[in-house]
């Protein structure tokens, strides 16, 4: 389970929205983010781009000191392993990062040997080794 969210701040999701097809991807950024409506698609200021958010039920009320929502939104980064392989996420994911697949409305979401390892091959034991040829 994400150790930054808790299923208390997930208690009015009523759906998650995908705005991309989350299957192929082996994990996705959340994070909660206050928003002026309880649906529809919300602002994003990050880099990198928005994959999902959810949409809060009609019983959902605002923060009582900005008058806003909390909502949860899927998100990646440039440098996070979809976009880059074997960059700084070849193996493990970030703090935040959870399984596409492990999301649902009221569920935090889950970290899986997928999202921690993703598509990382073992390395074999002369994977490293170079044949030399010139002798020495």
């Amino acid at each position: 389970m994400s150790s930054l969210l808790t299923a208390i701040d997930l208690t009015h999701e009523d759906r998650v929205v995908w705005l991309e097809d989350p299957t192929g991807l082996d994990y996705v950024r959340q994070a909660l983010d206050k928003t002026p409506r309880r649906r529809g698609r919300p602002r994003y200021h990050r880099d990198g781009r928005m994959i999902g958010f959810t949409e809060l039920g009609d019983t959902a009320e605002a923060d009582p000191d900005s008058g806003l929502q909390k909502r949860r939104v899927f998100y990646l980064l440039p440098h996070d392993r979809d976009s880059e392989p074997d960059g700084l996420y070849r193996e493990g994911a970030p703090g935040e990062a959870v399984d596409p697949r492990t999301i649902a409305p009221r569920h935090v979401g889950s970290k899986t040997e997928r999202s921690q390892r993703g598509g990382v091959r073992p390395r074999s034991p002369d994977s490293g080794r170079r044949d030399r040829t010139d002798g020495s």
